[in-house]
């Protein structure tokens, strides 16, 4: 049996004084080794130049694989291409194809949908990237039907995606189920579960609230009632031994890998990775690296 991916999400720095800071978190995390490290791109392609300067440097700085997110929400379709050639002159390799979020403002994007976007770098470049696209096994929370989002999906596959990633979610038998459901439609892309550590209550029960990802009541309430106590460190043990216990069980269904969403913080992520026995051992201490 081949040894589970494993790979690390990560945003752009918002401004120079944070740039150091990101590359410390990114450096220990590179540490294990990890299939890739994909970036983000923000709502309305807010973070483009970012983006691309974040994804360049992890290529040039670690020598492992960065994935740029690439968004439909892109304001011209030769910002697209002109992003596209960069990456591919700059031999990257990998991407992460989403629609992206709106602009808080209103307004589309160039595509519609992320399908209509994995079409057009397929038939512009061929197969020089490997493309990843987001999948939702809670479901989107715009789709207007549980059969629906996965129709969505499914045409993004036949467009041309090579594999998915998942949003975050705590439920494995969640999981289970969506892999049922492709089966079902015979999508057979490999499908890599999303994880989000749990180290802080109100910044996890927003990203909830925005991406449809259910919060268990049992996880909400011992989550919550330590935030309003100010006891972090029970919320950081809990949520170790949570979020381990929930990998070991998608590992053991198959779950090819594993995806972290690290919002640039190292030490839930690594520790997490080391529980699980991920990445390779000579990564730097988890007790001596800052969350």
């Amino acid at each position: 049996m081949s040894k589970p991916q494993l790979s690390f999400e990560f945003f752009p720095p918002k401004n120079d004084d944070q740039v150091e800071a990101f590359k410390r978190t990114r450096d220990h995390l590179a540490a294990l080794k990890p299939e890739y490290m994909s970036v983000t791109f923000g709502a309305g392609g807010s973070t483009r130049a970012r983006t691309r300067e974040t994804v360049l440097n992890i290529h040039r700085e670690t020598g492992l694989e960065a994935a740029p997110h690439i968004s439909c929400m892109s304001e011209d379709i030769e910002s697209i291409n002109e992003l596209l050639d960069t990456y591919r002159d700059n031999e990257v390799r990998r991407l992460v194809v989403l629609r992206g979020d709106k602009p808080s403002g209103g307004g589309s994007g160039v595509f519609d949908h992320a399908a209509d976007l994995v079409r057009h770098i397929r038939r512009n470049y061929g197969d020089r990237f490997e493309i990843e696209v987001g999948c939702y096994p809670e479901y989107h929370p715009e789709s207007a039907s549980a059969f629906t989002d996965l129709e969505h999906f499914k045409e993004k596959v036949e467009a041309g995606a090579d594999s998915a990633i998942t949003q975050y979610f705590f439920n494995a038998d969640a999981y289970e189920q969506f892999l049922d459901d492709c089966n079902r439609l015979d999508i057979r892309i490999p499908i890599v579960p999303g994880i989000m550590p749990i180290t802080n209550y109100s910044r996890l029960a927003r990203f909830s609230t925005m991406c449809g990802a259910d919060m268990p009541m049992w996880i909400f309430k011992r989550v919550k009632a330590w935030e309003d106590a100010g006891d972090f460190a029970s919320i950081r043990q809990f949520g170790e031994e949570v979020v381990t216990d929930l990998c070991r069980r998608l590992l053991d269904m198959g779950a090819p890998g594993i995806h972290f969403y690290t919002l640039n913080r190292a030490q839930a992520t690594l520790k997490l990775c080391r529980n699980l026995g991920l990445g390779e051992s000579g990564a730097s201490s988890v007790d001596a690296v800052a969350s």
